[in-house]
């Protein structure tokens, strides 16, 4: 099923003029179907993360890019994953990703749909800093195996000014990418992530090329670094006992004494104590 809606940063889309979660969900397949078959590249981490690229198509604004890793449960389980990647995405980016300073939900459009802005400085390299404004679907699939797509759309808020002076002052940059959760056996989980993108600005396009594979794969190990370190904090959270006040203390002490219960029928002397319920 070929869809009549194209992922693409040639050009951004304006808030009335957004997709459905079908168009989107279709689109998003095609392309992570077809990112099994461009050229391969380098593998990074230790050859844990594989890349793969496609050069610029028709109705293409840049060449696609993408990467593939398998992670074990110890690592992060599926759930794991779906809990920091499809849900509270950009907020849990900014905390990992270095670059990114400051992530705003702009616009909350349905349960599967919202529009986000994303503020990245670069003072290493003495680059502007620049905004990335998307729309954001999620979608679910929890028939076996588990899949879960998160999906990155850019879009033009100048046609609605009171949700661009939500955007932080930047160089406009432009992405669209697709992120893919798939459970696979053994409790493993498959990380496919397909991107084209434009910094906006004066950076060379070959610059951004030359680095793109290298940048997207350094992604995957400052995810789990940090999710790591979220997961060891939640499993040492200690639970803080409560310290009863004086009024708790006045009230146990007024608690009449319980008397164990005879079983009906028998004499208190000789009496069988029944458990108390």
């Amino acid at each position: 099923m070929s869809s009549s809606f194209k992922l693409t940063i040639a050009r951004e889309l304006r808030p009335d003029e957004l997709p459905s979660d079908e168009q989107v969900i279709v689109a998003a397949r095609e392309v992570l179907e077809a990112s099994k078959g461009w050229k391969k590249g380098k593998a990074y981490q230790k050859n844990t993360v594989r890349t793969y690229s496609k050069p610029k198509g028709p109705g293409d604004g840049a060449s696609w890019h993408c990467r593939v890793s398998e992670h074990t449960a110890a690592e992060a389980t599926f759930d794991e994953f779906w809990s920091k990647i499809g849900i509270n995405h950009s907020e849990n980016e900014k905390e990992y990703i270095d670059v990114v300073k400051k992530a705003t939900l702009i616009k909350k459009l349905s349960a599967t749909q919202e529009i986000w802005s994303s503020y990245y400085e670069f003072p290493s390299f003495g680059v502007s800093s620049r905004v990335f404004t998307v729309l954001q679907v999620t979608h679910y699939e929890p028939s076996s195996p588990r899949t879960g797509l998160f999906i990155s759309i850019p879009v033009d808020l100048t046609s609605e000014p009171d949700l661009a002076k939500l955007e932080e002052t930047g160089v406009k940059g432009r992405y669209v990418s697709v992120e893919s959760l798939t459970e696979l056996p053994g409790g493993k989980t498959e990380w496919r992530m397909a991107t084209s993108s434009s910094p906006g600005g004066r950076i060379p396009a070959f610059l951004v090329e030359n680095t793109m594979a290298s940048t997207i794969s350094a992604d995957v190990p400052h995810f789990l670094k940090w999710f790591q370190a979220v997961r060891r904090a939640t499993e040492t959270k200690e639970v803080v006992p409560t310290v009863p006040t004086a009024s708790d203390l006045n009230a146990i002490a007024d608690i009449p004494p319980v008397n164990k219960p005879a079983v009906v029928g028998l004499g208190t002397a000789n009496a069988v104590e029944a458990p108390v319920a």
